[in-house]
C-alpha cells in the first residue's frame, strides 16, 4: 500500500498544528480525564475465577461441563487434620478437632454443602456383612462421645469403609475434609470469593493448629489466595522498579522536570486502564496482575523517545513550543507504528482458547492503545509548556560536541567485513539456541504450584498430603456414557469395561491410584461371599452383579441414578506437563480398545482434565500465534517502509532473540504454558520498537544523502542512546522480580529481563549488518511514509539517493 506522502505530511502537520493550537484545552481535558479515571480506578477488585482457566471448546472441556452437573470435583480443596501426638488419630482430642474443622468448612460460603466428605459427614459410610445379611451406617456413631468404646468402634468402621488412603493417611496420623466450590455463592447470588475462602480456610489453620495438631490445605482457592497474598510484596517490588527507573532517567536526562514528565506520563495509561475496568464491567485476575507494569514499562520507553528529541531540538535552540510540535511530527509515525505492534503482540495471545488469556489480551491492548494519546497527544503538550533546566542545558549542549565515540565504533558494523563476524556470531547463538530449544516441555514442571516457590507453605502442603495419602489433588475424571441399557451397573459388558480400563491404566507411569464403580463392586461381592478375594471379580450375570448393589449408590459420587453415566477417577502422583500428557495419551489409547456402541468413555475432568486441555491449547496455539504476529509485523513493517529487506532486516533478529528465549527457559525448567506463552509474544511486541526507531532513522538520514555508515551513526545518536537506555531501564526494574516470592512472577522478570536486553542487542548489532549486505550498492529503502528532517522539521522532497559503495564509504 502506497501512501501519498505530501498527503501524509500535511495530515501530520495539520495534527501538530492543531495539538498546539488547542493545547490548553486538551490539557484541561486530559486532566479531567485523569482525574475522573483516577476515581474509577479504586474500584477496580480482583477478579479470579476457576472456570477462566478452562478452554471452554475444548473436547476435554466439552465433556467436562456437560457432566459437571452430574460430577464435582475439579474446583476442589482439601484439609489434612495431622495428628503429631503419640499414637494415631483414634484419639478423643484429635476427632473433637477434626469434628470442628467439618463444621467450620461446611459453613464457608461458596461451598457446596452437599460435596463436604470427612469422617464426620453422612457421606462417609460403611459396609459389612453379617449373619442377617448387609449391614451399613456411618463410620463415626451420631451420639459419638470420645469414650474408648466409641474410638474403638469408629477404628473398626474406618478399616471397614475402604478409607484408608483416601480420606485417611495410609500411616493412620491423619485425615482430611475434602470440599467442592461453586461459581456462585447461592445466597448472594454473586461470584465466590476466592480470597474470602483462603482467608477462612487460614483461619481454620491458625484456630486449630498447636503443639499436636498440623493443619495442611491444597486446592486452587487456598492457591489464589496464597497469590493475592504475594501481591503485596509484587506492589513492594513494582516500587522499587518505580524508584530504579527514575534514578536511571534522571542519570540518562540530567533533568529533574524531564525525569517527573516522563514518569507522570508513563503512568498515566496505567491509571486510565485501571479506571476504565469497572466501567467495562471488567476485573483483573491475580495471574494478569503484571499487566499493569508491562504498560508502565513501554509507556518509559515512548516517554523517553518522544522528550529525547524534544531536548535535541531545544539544544538546538528551538522554543519549547516549536521543539515540541517537530518532536511530534518525528516521533508520531514511528511510535504509533511501534504501538501498534505492541498492541499486536498482545493481541495475538488471544488465539489462546483460555478466558483468562482473552481478560489479559483485552486488557493489555487496551493499555497500549491508550498510550497513544497519553505519550503521543498529552506528552507534546506538557513538553511545549516545559523549560529545560541551566544545568540540564549546559550538559547537554557539552555532551552534544564531537564525535561520539562508542557509537562512531559500531558504525564500523554497517559495512560489509564487520558484518560478517556479526552474522557468525549469530548463527552459533542460533544453532546452540535451536538445540537447546528442543528441551521446552509444555506444561507445569516440578510438583507443586507452579505459581509459588517450591518452599513455600501451599507447596509443602501439597507434598505431604501426597506423602500421606494413596490420592491427591492432581486427579483426572474419566466419564463413561451407558446407552441402550437401563442399569448400567448391572450389565455385565458395562462393568467389565470399566474393569478393564481400571485394571490397564493403574500399570501406567505415573498414575497413583484408581478409583472406580467396578472395584468398588467387586469388593462389596468378595465382601458377601466371606472376604474370599476369589469372587473379587464381575459376574457374567445380572444377578451376581446385584450382590455388589451397595457400590452402586450415586452418594459414593461415581454414579448417577440408573448408572447411565459413571466417572473414573485417576489420581496422578503429580501434575508435571510430560506426566500429564503420558497419562493422557495411555488413556486415549486405553479407551480407544474400549469404545463399543453400549459403553463409551470421553475424556477428561478433574483438574488433571483442565491441565491436560489447556497445554493441548497453549501446544496449538503456540505455532499458530508466531505465525500470527511475525506475520503482521512483517505486514506492518511492509506497508511502512515498502521494502522486503527492511522487514527482513527487522524481524530477522526479533526471531533469533524469539527462539533463544526457547532455549533460556528449557534451561531454567520454565515449562511452556498460559503465563509464560505471552512472554513470547510480548517480547517480539515490544522488541520491534527498537528496529522500527532505529530503521527509520536510518532510512531518514540516507534520503539525505548519507552512506549507511553515517547514516547508523546518526541514528544510534538520535534514537540508538534513547533505546539502550530504556532497554536497560526496563530490563533492570524487571530483573528485580527474580528475588519476589511468586515463582511465576520470578520467571516472568527473568524472561522478560532477557528478551528486553537482547531485543535492543539485536537491534543495534545485526539490523545494521543485514542493512550492509542487502543494500550494498543499492537504495536503503524506499520509503512510503514521509520521515522528517532531524533538523528542520521538514519533510524533504521524494528523491532516490542510492547507497554509495562500499569503497566510497
Amino acid at each position: 500500500m502506497s501512501v501519498d506522502k505530501s498527503a501524509t505530511t500535511r495530515v501530520v502537520e495539520r495534527m501538530a498544528d492543531l495539538l498546539i493550537e488547542w493545547r490548553k484545552g486538551l490539557l484541561a481535558l486530559f486532566v479531567v480525564l485523569t482525574v475522573a479515571l483516577g476515581y474509577s480506578a479504586t474500584h477496580t477488585q480482583l477478579d479470579p475465577g476457576f472456570n477462566k482457566q478452562i478452554p471452554v471448546r475444548n473436547a476435554f472441556m466439552v465433556n467436562f461441563l456437560n457432566f459437571s452437573q452430574y460430577f464435582t470435583g475439579a474446583n476442589r480443596f482439601l484439609v489434612s487434620v495431622k495428628w503429631k501426638g503419640e499414637g494415631d488419630i483414634y484419639n478423643a482430642e484429635y476427632l473433637d478437632t477434626l469434628r470442628k474443622v467439618t463444621d467450620d468448612v461446611f459453613f464457608i460460603n461458596g461451598v457446596s454443602r452437599a460435596s463436604v466428605t470427612s469422617l464426620f459427614t453422612a457421606n462417609v459410610r460403611y459396609i459389612e456383612i453379617t449373619e442377617e445379611g448387609f449391614f451399613g451406617d456411618v463410620v463415626v456413631p451420631p451420639r459419638f462421645t470420645g469414650s474408648g468404646e466409641d474410638l474403638a468402634q469408629v477404628r473398626n468402621n474406618v478399616g471397614r469403609s475402604g478409607q484408608v488412603g483416601r480420606l485417611v493417611a495410609n500411616d493412620l496420623t491423619s485425615s482430611m475434609v475434602r470440599a467442592d466450590l461453586q461459581d456462585l455463592d447461592p445466597q448472594t447470588g454473586k461470584s465466590v470469593s476466592y480470597a474470602d475462602v483462603a482467608q477462612h480456610l487460614e483461619d481454620i489453620r491458625a484456630k486449630y493448629s498447636n503443639d499436636d495438631i498440623e493443619i495442611n490445605i491444597v486446592g486452587f482457592a487456598k492457591l489464589v489466595g496464597d497469590v493475592i497474598e504475594g501481591l503485596t510484596t509484587v506492589i513492594g517490588f513494582f516500587v522499587i522498579a518505580f524508584v530504579i527507573t527514575g534514578v536511571m532517567l534522571w542519570f540518562y536526562s540530567r533533568s529533574w522536570r524531564l525525569t517527573v514528565v516522563a514518569l507522570v506520563v508513563a503512568l498515566l495509561p496505567v491509571v486510565w486502564l485501571l479506571g476504565l475496568l469497572p466501567l467495562l464491567g471488567l476485573g483483573i485476575d491475580p495471574m494478569s496482575i503484571l499487566v499493569p507494569f508491562l504498560i508502565f514499562s513501554i509507556g518509559v520507553s515512548h516517554a523517553v523517545q518522544m522528550t529525547n528529541a524534544w531536548k535535541q531540538d531545544v539544544l538546538a535552540g528551538s522554543p519549547s513550543v516549536q521543539a515540541a510540535h517537530t518532536a511530534f511530527c518525528k516521533i508520531f509515525i514511528p511510535g504509533s507504528l511501534a504501538l501498534l505492534m505492541n498492541a499486536l503482540g498482545f493481541g495475538v495471545i488471544m488465539l489462546i482458547d483460555i478466558p483468562i488469556v482473552h481478560e489479559l489480551g483485552v486488557t493489555a491492548c487496551i493499555g497500549v492503545m491508550l498510550m497513544i494519546i497519553t505519550n503521543k497527544l498529552m506528552l507534546p503538550i506538557i513538553l511545549s509548556y516545559l523549560q529545560l533546566e541551566p544545568r540540564a542545558m549546559a550538559q547537554g549542549l557539552k555532551a552534544a560536541q564531537g564525535k561520539h565515540a562508542l557509537w562512531w565504533r559500531l558504525s564500523a558494523l554497517a559495512e560489509p567485513k564487520p558484518a560478517l563476524a556479526v552474522f557468525a556470531i549469530s548463527l552459533l547463538l542460533l544453532g546452540v539456541g535451536a538445540y537447546k530449544a528442543r528441551d521446552l516441555a509444555t506444561g507445569d514442571i516440578g510438583a507443586g504450584a507452579p505459581e509459588l516457590r517450591a518452599d513455600s507453605r501451599y507447596n509443602q502442603d501439597n507434598q505431604k498430603i501426597i506423602n500421606s495419602y494413596s490420592i491427591g489433588l492432581d486427579v483426572m475424571s474419566v466419564f463413561v456414557q451407558v446407552k441402550g441399557i437401563e442399569e448400567g451397573c448391572l450389565a455385565p459388558q458395562v462393568m467389565r469395561a470399566i474393569e478393564s480400563f481400571d485394571f490397564q491404566i493403574r500399570s501406567v507411569t505415573g498414575v497413583q491410584s484408581v478409583q472406580s464403580v467396578a472395584g468398588m463392586g467387586k469388593n462389596v461381592i468378595a465382601g458377601n461371599n466371606e472376604g474370599n478375594p476369589r469372587w473379587s471379580a464381575i459376574p457374567g450375570s445380572e444377578r451376581g452383579l446385584s450382590q455388589g448393589a451397595r457400590a452402586y449408590m450415586p452418594d459414593d459420587g461415581l454414579v448417577t441414578e440408573g448408572c447411565q453415566r459413571m466417572q473414573i477417577l485417576v489420581f496422578l502422583t503429580n501434575h508435571e506437563g510430560a506426566t500429564v500428557s503420558h497419562v493422557v495419551n495411555e488413556t486415549q489409547r486405553i479407551i480407544a480398545g474400549l469404545q463399543s456402541d453400549e459403553v463409551q468413555f470421553l475424556m477428561a475432568g478433574g483438574n488433571v482434565g483442565v491441565m491436560a486441555a489447556s497445554n493441548e491449547a497453549v501446544k496449538q496455539a503456540e505455532v499458530i500465534m508466531l505465525a500470527a504476529l511475525f506475520g503482521s509485523v512483517a505486514l506492518f513493517c511492509w506497508l511502512t517502509f515498502g521494502s522486503f529487506r527492511a522487514v527482513l532486516c527487522i524481524l530477522v533478529p526479533l526471531a533469533i532473540v524469539a527462539i533463544l528465549c526457547n532455549a533460556l527457559m528449557a534451561t531454567l525448567g520454565i515449562g511452556l504454558k498460559v503465563a509464560t506463552l505471552p512472554v513470547m509474544a510480548l517480547g517480539v511486541g515490544v522488541g520491534v520498537d527498537y528496529g522500527i526507531y532505529l530503521y527509520e532513522r536510518i532510512a531518514h538520514e540516507m534520503r539525505d544523502g548519507k552512506d549507511l555508515r553515517h547514516a547508523f551513526y546518526e541514528a544510534m545518536c538520535q534514537r540508538g542512546t534513547a533505546a539502550v537506555f530504556t532497554a536497560l531501564t526496563m530490563s533492570i526494574g524487571v530483573c528485580t522480580w527474580a528475588f519476589a516470592p511468586l515463582k511465576f512472577q520470578a520467571d516472568m522478570g527473568v524472561l522478560l529481563s532477557f528478551m528486553f536486553l537482547v531485543n535492543v542487542l539485536g537491534a543495534i548489532f545485526l539490523l545494521p549488518a543485514l542493512a550492509a549486505w542487502f543494500n550494498l550498492g543499492r537504495p536503503l529503502v524506499k520509503v512510503n511514509v514521509p520521515l522528517k528532517s532531524a533538523a528542520s522539521g521538514h519533510y524533504p522532497l521524494k528523491q532516490s539517493v542510492a547507497a554509495k559503495d562500499a569503497s566510497n564509504r
